[in-house]
Formats: structure tokens, C-alpha cells, sequence
């Protein structure tokens, strides 16, 4: 039977493996593979008064159809500085605007393109796995002080262990499922 102690050290690891999970399905969001996604413009910094910030923070962005994304700008004022840093971005889109809005056409993905984004995901993958599996680590750390420490019995511990070993396992078929649902979205054509 797990103690309170043990349980709590279970809960804050199963807390950092799930940040990390996240944090990757955001990362993955941001991938450009083909059709208009809004989400490649969280990254992109523009420079609004001094301070780098994310485009869809100082415009409305929207996809009208599969293969367009639009801005609109809240200051007419930014369509210089956003179209600089889209294409300072570097994610293959050439803005064109009318004076009010920013249109981006999103061109098809070339093969080695798509390569490169499986690539990408793959280590993606692997960034969130080290993040799972550091939590872990530390969870087991912890397990042992408190065995050591604070009087918990050798059988929670193990049994703390045990548990914190299938979360882990959990988590890191998790990640290696939504690295291949990418990998299937990126290749389909």
C-alpha cells in the first residue's frame, strides 16, 4: 500500500511527464505539412514597440480555405514588420498584402521537405521521452531519500518504484503515438 508521501512523488512525476507530452503535441502543432494551419504563426516573433511578440497576439490569424492563411493586423502599422518576420521565420511562405491584410498561400510540401519534418518530429519524440524519463529519475530519487529519510518502508518504496516505472511506460508510448500520427499526416499527400 502506497503512503501519502509516496503517492504525492508519484503525482508530481506524472505531472512533469504530462508537461512534457503537451509541450510536444504544441510543438508538433507548429509543423507546416501541407494544409493552412493557423498555428505556425505561434512562433513567429514580430517586432511590436520593442518587444518580440508571438503574431497571433497583435492580429487576427485565420485560414479561409486548406491552402491560405490570413493576418489582420490590429495596427496597420505591423504589416511591414509581419511580413519581415514571416519570412525571417523561414517556414516557406511568401506574404503578399492588400494594405490591410497579410495573405500567405501555403505551397505543397516537397518530398525532402516532408523528410525533414519526420525527422523533426522524431527528435521532437525523443526530447519529450528524456523529459519523461528525467521524471522518473527524479521520482525514484525521491522514493529513495524517503525510504532513507523520512522512514518509509522498503516495500512502499519498491512498490513506489514499480508504479512510477509504468507511468513512465505509459507516457512514453503516448509520445511514440503521437510522433507516428504526425509522421502519417506529414507523408500523406
Amino acid at each position: 500500500m502506497l503512503t501519502d508521501r509516496a503517492k504525492e512523488i508519484l503525482n508530481g512525476a506524472e505531472q512533469k511527464m504530462q508537461e512534457a507530452v503537451l509541450f510536444l503535441e504544441e510543438d508538433l502543432k507548429t509543423y507546416r505539412v501541407g494544409k493552412a494551419n493557423p498555428s505556425v504563426f505561434n512562433s513567429v516573433m514580430v517586432n511590436y514597440y520593442g518587444t518580440p511578440t508571438p503574431v497571433p497576439q497583435v492580429s487576427s490569424v485565420s485560414a479561409p480555405d486548406a491552402r491560405t492563411l490570413t493576418i489582420q493586423p490590429w495596427e496597420r502599422n505591423l504589416i511591414g514588420a509581419i511580413e519581415k518576420a514571416i519570412l525571417d521565420a523561414n517556414l516557406g511562405f511568401t506574404p503578399s498584402n492588400n494594405g490591410e491584410i497579410i495573405r500567405c498561400v501555403v505551397p505543397a510540401l516537397t518530398e525532402d521537405r516532408r523528410k525533414e519534418l519526420v525527422k523533426k518530429a522524431k527528435t521532437a519524440g525523443e526530447t519529450a521521452k528524456v523529459g519523461v524519463r528525467n521524471a522518473r529519475r527524479d521520482a525514484i530519487d525521491l522514493l529513495k531519500k524517503a525510504q532513507k529519510n523520512e522512514g518509509m518502508s522498503e516495500d512502499t518504496e519498491k512498490e513506489g518504484e514499480a508504479e512510477v516505472q509504468k507511468i513512465t511506460d505509459r507516457y512514453v508510448k503516448n509520445i511514440d503515438d503521437t510522433v507516428a500520427a504526425k509522421e502519417k499526416e506529414i507523408l500523406t499527400v
